[in-house]
């Protein structure tokens, strides 16, 4: 069965505005979904124990090892067996949240997901969402980091290499902050466009793979809440 693996790192719960235009896209998606919510369920950081367990013969490995090995099984064959990803990495000190730091490490193996990656050209799209704006101009201008790396590693062609479509809502303190009630309108119109590109890549990406009948796995809703 192919399907779409939603990978969620967000962790502000039902307040994030990255898991807002997610839900934007699953609402025009037409498939099945399997759900894994890093921040809700979040997998080991890579141990020793899973390095080496991947150049030790499986007979040979210890129990460490050997839960380490299975655990990246798993990760691995839920990863493979999608057609299309979508992936919620907010922007969390200029970088990606740890939890899918800790993901990307335990999936990216050579030989099973990379050089060569059996998911290649499989279409991914990424939401990020920043506190800010970092645009040309602003004082935070050439620090985004998170959006840069997180492509590089799904799309390269020597690492994942799918094909990634980003949707970035900006400037989501604007409605915290009272100081900043002026760029209110800016973080609108990026919120407005970030849906429209979601529901759009819904439409587009549905069309361009086969899914199996639609299903929906019931996504966990931790309990705090913010990008």
């Amino acid at each position: 069965m192919s399907y779409l693996l939603h990978v969620d790192s967000s962790s502000l719960g039902e307040a994030s505005v990255s898991r807002h235009v997610a839900r934007t896209f699953l609402e025009g998606w037409d498939g099945d979904v399997v759900h894994r919510d890093l921040a809700a369920a979040p997998v080991p950081h890579l141990s020793v124990a899973g390095v080496t367990a991947r150049e030790t013969d499986p007979a040979d490995h210890t129990e460490e090892q050997a839960a380490a090995a299975a655990l990246q099984h798993e990760l691995i064959e839920e990863f493979l067996a999608a057609n299309a990803y979508l992936f919620t990495v907010p922007m969390y000190n200029l970088s990606m949240p740890s939890a899918f730091k800790a993901w990307l490490d335990q999936i990216i193996v050579f030989g099973r997901t990379v050089r060569p990656s059996p998911a290649a050209g499989r279409p991914a799209v990424l939401i990020s969402a920043r506190g800010g704006g970092y645009g040309p101009g602003t004082p935070n201008h050439g620090l985004v980091y998170v959006v840069p790396t997180t492509e590089a590693v799904l799309g390269r062609e020597e690492l994942l290499g799918l094909e990634v479509h980003t949707v970035i809502p900006e400037l989501v303190m604007v409605t915290h902050n009272p100081a900043l009630a002026d760029l209110l309108p800016k973080h609108e119109a990026s919120m407005a466009d970030a849906h429209r590109r979601a529901r759009d890549l819904a439409a587009s990406i549905t069309t361009a793979t086969t899914v199996g009948t639609s299903h929906r796995t019931p996504a966990p809703k931790p309990a705090t809440a913010g990008c």
